[in-house]
């Protein structure tokens, strides 16, 4: 399940939380899982909300858990404490080495992405949302770190038939 993409299946389009989500899974266990979702912008920069860092990156909505906190995921494999998460992508690691890393560019700021908060599912809920067609699992084939906004409908268009049709739905269809 590490690194793996869970893709917001259509049919939840409205969802507040998650409609139109491409979400990287970091964790997945007995007692829960764990995933960031990696293409939904805040209105925040990294500047606004650690100036001290002298960082100046944009911010993603991981997800509805703790969105008080900051994760970040990243290509840096040397990051002390940094998880693997398959594909050349980890997540987490020591601040002050992610901060050494870019600022003397051996961590480029577009092999990084900055999230506030996370996706989390409680025992069996996981298996529950996939099971009734909530979410579609699969391999990550994709890079995170460029054109976010059309990640989720450029993996539903590349999946084919049906799911390609909802890469060109609104947001909300029933407005229409």
């Amino acid at each position: 399940m590490t690194g793996k993409l869970l893709v917001a299946h259509p049919s939840i389009l409205g969802d507040q939380s998650f409609g139109r989500s491409v979400v990287v899974m970091a964790e997945h266990n007995e007692e829960g899982s764990l995933g960031f979702v990696v293409n939904q912008h805040t209105h925040y920069n990294l500047s606004d909300l650690l100036p001290e860092l002298g960082i100046d990156a944009p911010v993603f909505q991981g997800g509805p858990v703790d969105e008080d906190r900051l994760f970040y995921i990243h290509t840096k494999e040397d990051i002390k404490d940094a998880k693997p998460l398959g594909n050349g992508l980890f997540w987490g690691g020591d601040l002050e080495d992610i901060k050494l890393a870019l600022l003397s560019n051996k961590l480029p700021l577009h092999k990084i992405k900055f999230l506030l908060g996370y996706a989390g599912w409680d025992k069996g809920q996981y298996t529950e949302e996939v099971e009734t067609n909530a979410w579609i699992l699969i391999k990550n084939n994709y890079t995170i770190f460029e054109n976010e906004e059309e990640l989720w409908g450029t993996i539903l268009r590349d999946l084919g038939g049906e799911l390609a049709l909802y890469a060109y739905a609104p947001n909300y269809p029933g407005l229409n």
